[in-house]
C-alpha cells in the first residue's frame, strides 16, 4: 500500500458504453469546479502539497537561488521598426511583466506600455503588439492570464494617448493595418450572448476597425457559422490594395487561402487560392509585387519549399519553386529585404539541420543562393524580421544552451552580422556541454536525443531529466531554459527527446507521430529513456521524466505504458483525459492532431494510450507532480485534477503522487516570480526523486554583463 494518507476522493460508478466499450470514469465528478466536494477535494490537496513541500525547505531556497542566477532579463525578441520607429518589449530584473517601448529617430527612449501601472497584481501581461506600417499608431494586446478575454486598445505612439477603447474578445488574434493608420482587420470572437448556450467552439470571425469607431460596429468580412472551430491569419499588402486571409480547423496540417483584391475594404472579393482539405498541406501567403505572392509550403515538399504564384492563380500545379525543399533540413521561416538601396530584392531564409539552425540568403527572383550569413554558434534562430516598408536589415533571436535569447542584426548590403542587444543573466551563467546524438527506437528509426551535461562531466551514472513534447509538429531544439541551466549547473543531466509526433524531420515526421500513429510517439520517448539507461548516462532510480501541455500527455502516457523505467514524473498543464479532452479547453479544435472519441476507430486510438484511463490499480508508479492552473483555458484544470485522484488510489508504491494547483495564471503565461517559484519546485521534487541536491554544484561559473538597448 502507498504510505501516504491522501484526502479521500469517492469513486463513482459511472460507466459509459461507446460503441460498445464500456469506458469507466470513476472520477467524472471532479469536472465540475462549481461543485463544493470539488472545491473541498482540491483545497484538501492543495494542504497535502504544502505539507510534503515544507521537506523541501533547505533544499528549495537552493533551487531557488540557482534559478534566481540563469534566469535572464533584458529584450529578448526582435525589435519591430515602422517608419523611424522602433518598438521593444522589455523585462528588467525583477519586473513581473515585460514592458512596451519605443525609440525614436533621434534615439530617445520610453516606455509606451507598462502592464504593471495598469494592474500592480503583475497578473496582467502584454501579449502582442502591431505598429501601424508609419509607426505613428500601435494596436496592443494585454491579457489576464486566467481570464478568457483579451482586449486591444490603440494607441497614439508620440503621445501615448489611447484613441480606442479596447475591442473585446480577441485572445489569439491576427492584425494587420491599411496603410495610413486608420483602419485594420483583426480577428475576434463572437459575442458570447449572441451564442448558444455552453458553446465550446472559436466563432471566431475577421473583422474591419476604423480608429474612433466603436467595436459594435466593426464589419465583419470573413468567418461564418459554417467554420465554428476555424483560426485566422490576416496579411494586407504593402500597397493596401489586397488582403490575404488563411483559415485552418484548429491547428490542423492543412489550411485555406483566400485572396480578395481590396477595392471596398468593407467588402473583399475573395478567390479562394488554396483548398486546404483537398491539398492536404500548409501554405502561408505573403504578398510581392507585380501582383505575386511568395508562398511557404509543405505541399509536395514535407520539409518546406518557397514557391512564387500569381495572386489569383489557383492552381498549385501553375506555382513556381524558388527555394527547393532540403530533406535534411526543415525549413523554418524566411524574410524580404526589398530595400532600393541593394543592388537586387532579396530573400533570407533559415533552416534547421539536425535542430540547428542556419541561414541562407538569395536572389529574390530567381531563387540562387548568394551566401550564408555567419552566426554566433551551433544555437536557433528565431522571429526574422525586417523594416516596414521596405528594408536591407534583418534581426533575429539567437539562442543555445547557455546563451539566453539574444538579438542580432544582419546588414544585406555590408555582410555584417552583429550583435545588437539581448537578454542578460541574473547572475551567473554556468558552462554547459551541448551535444546531439541518435537512438534507436523500437521500429529501427532513427531518433535524435539532445544532451545538456557539465562541460566537466564525473564518470557514471547521473540524475537525469528526460523533456519531450511530441504533439503539432512543434520541432524540439537546443533552446535555452533556466530550469535545464539549473539542473546542469547542479550535476546533472538534461536530454530532450525529438520523438514524432514533432517537427523536427518535416511534415512527414509529425504525421507519423500523430493520430492513429501518437502510440510511436509514446513509444519513441520510452526508448530514449532506455538509450539514456543502458548507455550509462543515468539508472532508473536517477532518472525523471518532464513535459508541459502536449508533452504533459506524452510523459503521463509514458510512465502508464512503463512504470519501472522510471523515478519520477514532472507533468504540467497536461492532457490525461483523451476520451473526454475535445470537452475541455480548447481540446474540440485539436481532433485534428489526436483524433475524436465520436468515432469508433478513433476512440480505440485514444483508449490505448490515454492516461487516465491506463491508471492500474495496485502497480507500483514513479513519484508524479502533476501542476497546473486553477483555471486553465487551454486544456481545462479536469486532467489535472482527475489524474491525480486516480494515481492516488492505484499506486502501490511509497513514492508520492502531488498535486500543485497556481491560482492567478494560466495554461503557460505567468507573472515572473511564479514562474521562478514553479520551476524551483519542480527541481527541488525532480532533484529528491533522483538524488540531485543544488550543492553538488561542479561547474565553473562566469559573469554575464548587461549588453546595451538597441541603438540605430
Amino acid at each position: 500500500m502507498a504510505a501516504f494518507f491522501y484526502p479521500a476522493a469517492t469513486r463513482g460508478d459511472v460507466v459509459e458504453d461507446l460503441f460498445g466499450f464500456p469506458v469507466a470514469d470513476p472520477y467524472r465528478w471532479l469536472e465540475d469546479r462549481d461543485d463544493a466536494r470539488v472545491r473541498d477535494w482540491a483545497a484538501a490537496q492543495d494542504r497535502f502539497f504544502r505539507a510534503y513541500r515544507t521537506g523541501w525547505r533547505t533544499e528549495l531556497r537552493a533551487w531557488a537561488s540557482s534559478v534566481d542566477q540563469v534566469s535572464s532579463f533584458g529584450v529578448s525578441e526582435p525589435p519591430m521598426v515602422r517608419g523611424r520607429v522602433t518598438f521593444l518589449a522589455e523585462q528588467s530584473l525583477g519586473d513581473e511583466q515585460r514592458r512596451l517601448l519605443v525609440i525614436d529617430a533621434e534615439g530617445k527612449r520610453r516606455v509606451l506600455v507598462d502592464p504593471v501601472e495598469l494592474d500592480p497584481s503583475g497578473h496582467t501581461g502584454l501579449y502582442a503588439w502591431w505598429p501601424s506600417r508609419e509607426g505613428e499608431r500601435v494596436a496592443v494586446q494585454l491579457e489576464v492570464a486566467e481570464q478568457p478575454g483579451s482586449d486591444i486598445m490603440v494607441l497614439d505612439v508620440r503621445t501615448g494617448e489611447v484613441l480606442d477603447r479596447p475591442l473585446p474578445r480577441a485572445r489569439n488574434t491576427s492584425l494587420s493595418w491599411l496603410p495610413g493608420g486608420n483602419a485594420f482587420y483583426y480577428v475576434s470572437r463572437v459575442p458570447d450572448e449572441e451564442l448558444p448556450p455552453g458553446d465550446r467552439r472559436l466563432q471566431r470571425r475577421v473583422r474591419l476597425h476604423r480608429i474612433g469607431t466603436p467595436w459594435q460596429a466593426d464589419t465583419v468580412v470573413f468567418g461564418g457559422d459554417d467554420a465554428p472551430d476555424h483560426y485566422y491569419g490576416v496579411t494586407v499588402s504593402a500597397d493596401g490594395r489586397h488582403l490575404a486571409i488563411t483559415a485552418m480547423a484548429g491547428p490542423a496540417s492543412h489550411n485555406d487561402v483566400h485572396v480578395a483584391e481590396l477595392i471596398d475594404p468593407k467588402a473583399p472579393d475573395f478567390v479562394q487560392i488554396v483548398d486546404g482539405p483537398a491539398l492536404r498541406a500548409r501554405v502561408l501567403p505573403r504578398f510581392l509585387a507585380d501582383d505575386r505572392l511568395l508562398l511557404v509550403t509543405d505541399h509536395q515538399a514535407p520539409c518546406g519549399r518557397i514557391c512564387v504564384a500569381h495572386r489569383r492563380d489557383t492552381d498549385p500545379a501553375a506555382w513556381r519553386t524558388l527555394v527547393a525543399e532540403d530533406p535534411e533540413a526543415p525549413l523554418d521561416e524566411c524574410l524580404v529585404l526589398d530595400d532600393p538601396a541593394l543592388p537586387r530584392p532579396l530573400l533570407l531564409v533559415a533552416r534547421a539541420r539536425h535542430g540547428i539552425s542556419t541561414l541562407t540568403l538569395h536572389d529574390l527572383a530567381t531563387g540562387r543562393p548568394l551566401t550564408c550569413p555567419r552566426l554566433p554558434g551551433a544555437g536557433v534562430v528565431s522571429s526574422l524580421c525586417t523594416e516596414i516598408p521596405h528594408g536591407h536589415h534583418a534581426w533575429f533571436s539567437y539562442c543555445d544552451a547557455t546563451t539566453p535569447p539574444t538579438i542580432y542584426g544582419y546588414d544585406a548590403i555590408s555582410g555584417k552580422v552583429e550583435r545588437e542587444t539581448g537578454a542578460a543573466m541574473a547572475g551567473h551563467r554556468p558552462e554547459i556541454r551541448s551535444r546531439s546524438v541518435r537512438y534507436l527506437a523500437g521500429d529501427g528509426t532513427e531518433v535524435t536525443l539532445f544532451l545538456f551535461t557539465p562541460t566537466e562531466e564525473h564518470q557514471g551514472p547521473s540524475p537525469t531529466l528526460l523533456y519531450g513534447y511530441g504533439s503539432f509538429g512543434m520541432p524540439m531544439r537546443p533552446w535555452f531554459f533556466p530550469l535545464a541551466a539549473a539542473w546542469v549547473n547542479a550535476g546533472g543531466t538534461y536530454a530532450v527527446a525529438c520523438v514524432r509526433g514533432g517537427g523536427e524531420a518535416g511534415q512527414r515526421w509529425h504525421d507519423a507521430g500523430r493520430g492513429p500513429h501518437k502510440h510511436r510517439a509514446i513509444s519513441d520517448f520510452n526508448d530514449a529513456a532506455n538509450w539514456l539507461i543502458d548507455t550509462g548516462h543515468t539508472t532508473r532510480d536517477q532518472l525523471a521524466i518532464y513535459g508541459v501541455s502536449g508533452g504533459g500527455l506524452l510523459v503521463t502516457a509514458a510512465a502508464m505504458q512503463r512504470p519501472d523505467l522510471y523515478a519520477a514524473v514532472i507533468a504540467a498543464g497536461p492532457l490525461c483525459d483523451m476520451v473526454r479532452y475535445e470537452r475541455f479547453g480548447l481540446g474540440c479544435t485539436w481532433t485534428d492532431e489526436f483524433g475524436t472519441a465520436s468515432r469508433r476507430e478513433q476512440l480505440q486510438w485514444l483508449l490505448a494510450y490515454s492516461p487516465y484511463h491506463n491508471v492500474t490499480p495496485g502497480t507500483r508508479y514513479p513519484a508524479f507532480l502533476l501542476t497546473g492552473a486553477v483555471t486553465d483555458l487551454q486544456t481545462g484544470e479536469a486532467h489535472v485534477t482527475k489524474m491525480c485522484a486516480a494515481l492516488q488510489h492505484a499506486t502501490s508504491s511509497d513514492r508520492p503522487i502531488l498535486m500543485r494547483r497556481e491560482p492567478d495564471t494560466g495554461h503557460a503565461a505567468s507573472p515572473a516570480s511564479k514562474e521562478r517559484a514553479l520551476i524551483a519546485d519542480i527541481l527541488a521534487f525532480a532533484g529528491e526523486c533522483t538524488g540531485l541536491s543544488p550543492q553538488m554544484t561542479t561547474t565553473p561559473l562566469h559573469d554575464d554583463a548587461a549588453e546595451p538597448l538597441l541603438d540605430r
